[in-house]
Order: C-alpha cells, then sequence, then structure tokens
C-alpha cells in the first residue's frame, strides 16, 4: 500500500493533540467572530471558515448544539443547516465562481471525522485541476488568498443574506 504524504496537516494534527474542549464550542464563545472565522450566526447553527482548508472558501456549517449525533439532532437545526448550505454555495459561487463543490460529514473517527464529538458539514468549492503535483511532490498548498482575505470577501454576503431566500 503506498501513502500520500500530506504536511501540510501537521500545524492541525499538533494543535489538535494539545488542545483541550471542543474547537467549535471554542470558537462559538469568543467574541471575536472576526478572529474565529465566523461568517454567520443562524438561530442554530453558524458558519466559518475552515481553518485548515482543502481549497479557498472552504466552510464549515456547524450546530451550536454540541452534538455527535446528526441523526438525533433536533429538525429546526438540521432544516436551518440545509439552509445555511444553500446560502453558502450562493455565496461562494457570487465570489468565487467554483466548478463544483464537496459537501459532506465525516460522522466517526473511522470516516475522517477530526472533531468527532460535534458533527459539522463541510461545504468545498472545487475547480477543474485543483489537486494537483504540489502538495504531494512539493510539500506545498498553493492558495491563492490568505483567510483574512477570504473572511472579508464572503463576510458582507452573509450579512445581508436572508435564510429562505
Amino acid at each position: 500500500m503506498e501513502y500520500i504524504s500530506a504536511p501540510w496537516r501537521k500545524e492541525y494534527v499538533r494543535l489538535s493533540s494539545k488542545m483541550s474542549g471542543c474547537i467549535f464550542c471554542y470558537a462559538l464563545k469568543s467574541k471575536d467572530d472576526r478572529g474565529a472565522f465566523i461568517l454567520f450566526r443562524g438561530a442554530h447553527n453558524f458558519i466559518l471558515l475552515n481553518k485548515y482548508p482543502y481549497t479557498v472558501g472552504h466552510l464549515m456549517i456547524v450546530p451550536y448544539k454540541h452534538v455527535s449525533s446528526f441523526e438525533r439532532a433536533k429538525k429546526e437545526s438540521t432544516d436551518e443547516m440545509a439552509d445555511l448550505l444553500k446560502l453558502s454555495l450562493k455565496a461562494l459561487r457570487k465570489k468565487y465562481c467554483p466548478q463544483g463543490f464537496n459537501t459532506g460529514m465525516n460522522l466517526g473517527k473511522c470516516a475522517g471525522a477530526g472533531v468527532t464529538d460535534h458533527y459539522h458539514l463541510h461545504v468545498i468549492p472545487r475547480w477543474t485541476g485543483d489537486s494537483h503535483f504540489m502538495p504531494i511532490v512539493g510539500e506545498t498548498k498553493v492558495m491563492i488568498e490568505n483567510l483574512e482575505t477570504t473572511y472579508d470577501r464572503l463576510f458582507p454576503l452573509f450579512q445581508k443574506a436572508k435564510l429562505g431566500s
């Protein structure tokens, strides 16, 4: 079996092993939405940038309630999560013009969840050719902008948004 190296994930793995508590609950308690990269707060969920993105604009939609089980979540929360997914897709299409998206949840450690006890939905914009040799051969990730710039580009769109539209 061959393994593909992902050295850009070092910082995430090292931070995760040192941190106690939930990264999402920690972000929620922050009084600084910009510092936590929180783009939008709904009634039951919030949207934030992934600090360790696969591509520019990699978002996560997270329930306020700290729960690992999507199927046990309240209908109001999961319905709003679907609305926030629509909102996220619209905002990302407007600012980044991706050619596609990956969306989904990794539920449980064996499914690849980095945070196993607080479910969340990933929204990842994709472009043809965005998976290339640089990370594998050059041990370098090419990002077109830093997180602060991404936040500044997306934040106004989320603040103007009305759910259900």
